[in-house]
């Protein structure tokens, strides 16, 4: 590889989507840092070493790669999805590392907005490796980053709020019973979007109506090694007997229902990524608070006519105050239709 343009070269883009799935396997277990993902090219433009960021306190993905990389690193394209951090805490800086191991460039996809990690960039330039950044920015940006990036720049948790409905937007039939609305694959897609964050969220009124575990599993039902902080808001008396408080994974209870105050006390723990699978009014009062960030909606193909709507009040009286959001994606999943959709600006 060599040029200019080396940086929209067919095999550094492919390093820059491989760099972001490992990333996105991660997701979930590295928080409070980002789920970061490295590959690491020969001087001949051959994988040599893969890495993605471990859990706090332990490697980063760059260093990882290298390890792994050896001196095939020497001369090399080190591709990753965020700019290599300056900063020496638990763990040294990737920047220095990439420095140290003679890499001759550097292909990143998101600038670090953290002003106490950011300017790897520069420091990697003054040590004569050509860098350059941007590369696949928005893919990479609203894959495994996103999270953390919102973290970073508001100081709260996002929050990723699953719900499944019926056609007509019921989540519940007149008897309240829901199980099961949805199919048994977008039951599956819950279970993985549920381990790629770190807390699950739930009112006192979802504990008392549907017992839910609220754990993360695998296709035949075993509880995955890594489960999400379940967190349970509300003031309701609740049964210790609940399947919440069993010993499958952490659970702490959180006064009150602000959704600004459980934010920030989530925040506090290191939380970086929120899924929020309270019944309507918790969902409503998240809405109504400016606090979903990004909606995943399994709708199935049935019609009940009756029965709990997926969401309550959201502080909307007329449909110009509707809170409006974009579709990022729309695809089937088993029978069910299943949309991911973000908050649409202005």
């Amino acid at each position: 590889m060599s040029g200019s343009d080396w940086s929209r070269d067919p095999v550094v883009l492919d390093a820059m989507r491989r760099a972001a799935e490992l990333g996105q396997r991660v997701l979930g277990s590295t928080s409070p840092n980002p789920a970061v993902g490295c590959v690491v090219l020969d001087r001949h433009g051959h994988v040599a070493g893969t890495g993605a960021t471990r859990p706090a306190g332990r490697e980063h993905a760059e260093v990882l790669a290298l390890r792994e990389a050896g001196e095939a690193a020497v001369g090399g394209t080190a591709v990753v999805t965020l700019e290599p951090c300056v900063h020496t805490g638990r763990t040294g800086a990737c920047a220095v590392a990439l420095r140290e191991a003679g890499v001759a460039r550097v292909a990143y996809a998101v600038a670090d907005p953290n002003p106490a990690a950011s300017g790897g960039a520069a420091l990697l330039r003054e040590a004569g490796v050509d860098v350059v950044g941007g590369i696949d920015e928005q893919e990479v940006a609203t894959g495994a980053l996103r999270p953390w990036l919102h973290a970073t720049r508001t100081g709260l948790p996002h929050v990723t709020w699953k719900y499944a409905a019926s056609l007509d937007g019921r989540s519940a039939a007149s008897d309240g019973t829901s199980q099961w609305i949805s199919s048994e694959p977008s039951r599956a897609e819950v279970h993985r979007i549920r381990a790629h964050r770190d807390a699950v969220l739930v009112g006192t009124g979802t504990v008392l109506a549907d017992d839910p575990r609220l754990t993360a599993r695998d296709e035949r039902g075993v509880p995955l090694p890594e489960q999400p902080l379940r967190v349970v808001v509300g003031d309701r008396d609740l049964p210790e007997s609940a399947k919440v408080f069993d010993d499958s994974a952490p659970t702490i209870r959180l006064p009150g229902g602000d959704p600004d105050h459980v934010l920030r006390s989530l925040a506090e723990r290191g939380v970086t990524a929120v899924l929020l699978e309270g019944g309507p009014t918790l969902a409503g009062a998240f809405l109504a608070a400016g606090r979903i960030h990004l909606v995943e909606a399994f709708v199935a193909p049935a019609l009940l006519g009756s029965g709990s709507a997926a969401l309550g009040d959201a502080g909307v009286a007329s449909i110009s105050q509707a809170w409006r959001f974009h579709f990022e994606r729309v695809r089937m999943c088993g029978r069910d239709v299943w949309i991911s959709a973000v908050p649409s600006e202005g």
